[in-house]
């Protein structure tokens, strides 16, 4: 049977292009030393500290997911979850993603297609908006 991914180079490039996206923050996590805090590691690439943090006292939804991407990288999954169970999740997804995007960049192969269809499906994406806010939550109760 005919694959257009495997005979055609646009849809290549795209999963190359995916591939690079996703390795993007899981390279710049492994140039950071996570916060022994469990948040803030971002501020080493030149970013402000949480305002959110500083105005209300409590974490905003992504506090220590810089610092969780750092630990992730580093293999260090308990502190990675610690920090911020989401973070974890989307390190794990990042890693994922890129190497399926990268093995359909090569052979053409129709495996990001089908991970980034179940990415965008309805319950997939309620899952993923559900578990943001309960690592939020969790983030509170830990803060």
């Amino acid at each position: 049977m005919f694959n257009p991914i495997a005979h055609s180079p646009l849809p290549r490039l795209g999963f190359l292009l995916l591939a690079g996206v996703c390795l993007a923050p899981l390279a710049i996590a492994a140039t950071i030393t996570p916060a022994a805090q469990g948040h803030g590691s971002h501020t080493q690439l030149g970013m402000p500290a949480c305002g959110w943090a500083i105005a209300y006292g409590k974490p905003c939804i992504t506090c220590g997911m810089t610092t969780s991407f750092a630990h992730a990288v580093r293999l260090d999954v308990a502190t990675a979850f610690q920090c911020q169970p989401f973070g974890l999740l989307l390190a794990i997804l990042c890693g994922v993603t890129f190497w399926a995007s990268l093995h359909s960049a090569f052979t053409g192969s129709s495996l990001a297609v089908r991970l980034l269809r179940l990415f965008v499906s309805p319950a997939i994406a309620w899952g993923l908006a559900l578990g943001a806010a309960a690592a939020w939550g969790y983030k509170w109760m830990t803060w």
